[in-house]
């Protein structure tokens, strides 16, 4: 379980996140939305230690973390998908797999690993994770290794972003087997209406706040109905 306790967040002189307090517990898929600059990725980066909160705690399994930093809570178990991946010159797809299992991957195993965010393991175990790759490889590829660690808690900060439909498919199907069968927190920052739906809990934020505890039908239902409505105004 991932607990925040009146989480407060400040930069440049502006109140990011203001009195967030919530429970993530095992086994359950969670959605934290909201429109741009309501707070959503420092929420998450606050979690994975990217970022520092000005006061409040963090609690993962009852242990204080808040003033863990970020290689000491992913040895606890936390993995963070960015919104846009970081490259790697040098390290090839099956050395960065390697790196997150900590262990002695086979390449089946890697294969396996790819094959479920929709690549063609033998076209990408041996390739380098640099610029060559598109935007959706690299967003898959990141993904990939998050699932292959099996973290306590997976954090997904905008998987959606920049890649191609054909990607978005594939990584819909990834959420729904990680809805299923994945025993530990799965947090995902996302707009897409596919991925909010697969949540057993939304999170909406709106100017660093909580501001919604409605039911998911009824939150989907409101978020993009307001959506409709305002591009039918402009």
């Amino acid at each position: 379980m991932l607990e925040l306790k009146n989480i407060y967040f400040k930069k440049d002189n502006k109140t990011i996140l203001n009195s967030i307090n919530l429970k993530f517990d095992n086994e359950k898929f969670y959605c934290i939305t909201g429109p741009n600059g309501s707070g959503k990725s420092s929420l998450a980066k606050i979690i994975m230690g990217i970022e520092k909160p000005n006061s409040g705690k963090i609690y993962l399994n009852g242990e204080d973390i808040t003033d863990k930093s970020i290689d000491e809570r992913a040895k606890l178990g936390i993995g963070f998908a960015f919104q846009r991946p970081v490259c790697f010159k040098g390290i090839t797809v099956y050395d960065l797999l390697r790196f997150a299992t900590k262990k002695d991957l086979s390449r089946k195993d890697a294969c396996e690993y790819l094959s479920k965010v929709g690549l063609c393991a033998l076209e990408y175990l041996d390739r380098e994770i640099n610029k060559s790759l598109s935007g959706g490889e690299l967003k898959r590829i990141e993904i990939a290794t998050v699932i292959a660690r099996n973290p306590n808690v997976a954090i997904f900060d905008e998987p959606e972003a920049g890649i191609d439909l054909w990607s978005f498919q594939n990584l819909n199907s990834v959420f729904k087997e990680l809805e299923a069968t994945y025993m530990g927190v799965t947090i995902v920052i996302s707009h897409q209406e596919k991925i909010l739906s697969l949540a057993d809990e939304i999170i909406l934020l709106d100017k660093g706040a909580i501001v919604s505890d409605d039911k998911k039908d009824e939150m989907i239902s409101s978020i993009f109905n307001k959506k409709c409505c305002k591009k039918v105004n402009q």
